[in-house]
């Protein structure tokens, strides 16, 4: 025997009503939120955890951003896709070995003349602290030196740690540059197999809308990769011909961090062109530090209000001040590789959050997606068309 409906208690009734549907609302979006929030701390954690593995992953997909259309044009140009491959591989090995050759003998090169230079430095900094305004004696200073050598031999314990950590740090290198190098090079040979099984993950209705982002996201990342690339070459030589007329040693080596560092968009070029304003002032005084200071805002000005909105805007949409708090929060929370992969990460994010907003997926093989204004000319799996015969069947 059914049980009888149990009457509706006005007191729930009335304390439902009660709340204002604001705050319904609001209570709605915060355990969303809440919700939202927690999985993205954990995703953080994990990364984080797994630093030593996704890292140098990262740092693969970037190189292979940078590598595919090279390969890609030479596979057009009718060679063999494994000789293209190889041809890639040994540019930038022979590239980055360039760099570190010219980066040393530089550095060997002028070694006496840095070291007779350093000596000079002193002195003259010697000279400045016992001029007004601080008028320091010989005695005050050499009693701050040997204060400095007390407090580094009490702190020696942990230098000497450190220094036993560095097999460990080495081993880690090492590791990492092996799996940089062994995910660059299966990107390159299977990358549309290692994308079709990531997509199968996904369940079967929401894989056309993650196929579809994945290589909107793609297409932005290759175009971040080789602007970026030309940007960080422009802020290398601006501030490396500075440094070659002013004379400062070490302009290679000056270049090289320029164009490391530059691969942080416009952070990365001043706090790396703050080197050489240093080196100006320890090496050549007062009006060269300037001199250099000028020539560093004068290149984060070119890269600003030129390459940024003309050649980096086309490749991605972030505004600059997105920029800023992403590689500053990037940097807070992973340091240096943080800051490196948090503008190429936002942007990616960016476009492929607006493409599955803007439910291009949806449409027909033959359709183009053109719905923000940078157009990603992108089209959806034929295992979409059911639907759309569905929707206008029933319509």
């Amino acid at each position: 025997m059914a049980r009888p409906a149990e009457p509706n208690h006005p007191a729930e009734e009335d304390v439902e009503s009660s709340v204002p549907p604001g705050v319904r609302l609001a209570a709605s979006w915060s355990w969303r939120l809440l919700l939202i929030g927690a999985v993205i701390a954990v995703v953080v954690f994990l990364i984080v955890q797994l630093r030593l593995i996704v890292v140098p992953v990262l740092i693969a997909v970037l190189l292979a951003a940078l590598l595919v259309p090279f390969v890609d044009w030479l596979v057009r140009l009718h060679w063999p896709r494994w000789l293209a491959i190889v041809v890639a591989l040994v540019a930038v090995v022979v590239v980055v070995g360039g760099l570190v050759v010219l980066v040393v003998w530089q550095i060997r090169g002028e070694a006496h003349a840095l070291q007779h230079r350093s000596v000079q430095a002193f002195d003259a900094f010697k000279q400045w602290l016992q001029s007004p305004p601080l008028e320091l004696t010989d005695q005050q200073i050499d009693s701050y030196v040997a204060q400095a050598v007390k407090a580094l031999q009490q702190d020696s314990q942990v230098l000497i740690s450190g220094a036993l950590s560095i097999g460990s740090t080495l081993g880690h290198v090492l590791t990492g540059a092996l799996l940089t190098a062994f995910s660059t090079l299966f990107i390159l040979i299977d990358g549309k197999g290692i994308w079709s099984w990531i997509v199968r993950i996904f369940p079967r209705t929401a894989r056309p809308a993650a196929d579809g982002a994945g290589r909107a996201g793609w297409t932005t990342l290759t175009s971040f990769a080789r602007v970026q690339v030309l940007v960080a070459s422009i802020d290398a030589l601006g501030i490396g011909l500075v440094a070659f007329f002013l004379g400062l040693p070490l302009v290679i080596p000056i270049a090289v961090i320029v164009f490391l560092g530059s691969f942080i968009p416009i952070v990365g070029a001043v706090v790396t062109g703050a080197l050489a304003v240093v080196v100006a002032l320890v090496y050549n005084g007062w009006v060269a530090a300037i001199v250099m200071l000028a020539g560093v805002l004068a290149v984060q000005q070119l890269e600003g209000h030129v390459l940024q909105p003309l050649i980096m805007g086309s490749a991605v949409k972030v505004h600059p001040l997105a920029v800023v708090l992403v590689v500053a929060a990037g940097s807070l929370l992973a340091g240096i590789p943080g800051a490196l992969f948090a503008v190429p990460f936002a942007a990616v994010l960016n476009v492929m959050v607006r493409y599955v907003s803007s439910e291009a997926w949806r449409s027909g093989p033959d359709v183009p997606y053109a719905g923000p204004p940078e157009a990603l000319w992108r089209t959806v799996p034929r295992s979409r068309r059911w639907r759309d015969r569905r929707d206008a069947a029933s319509s």
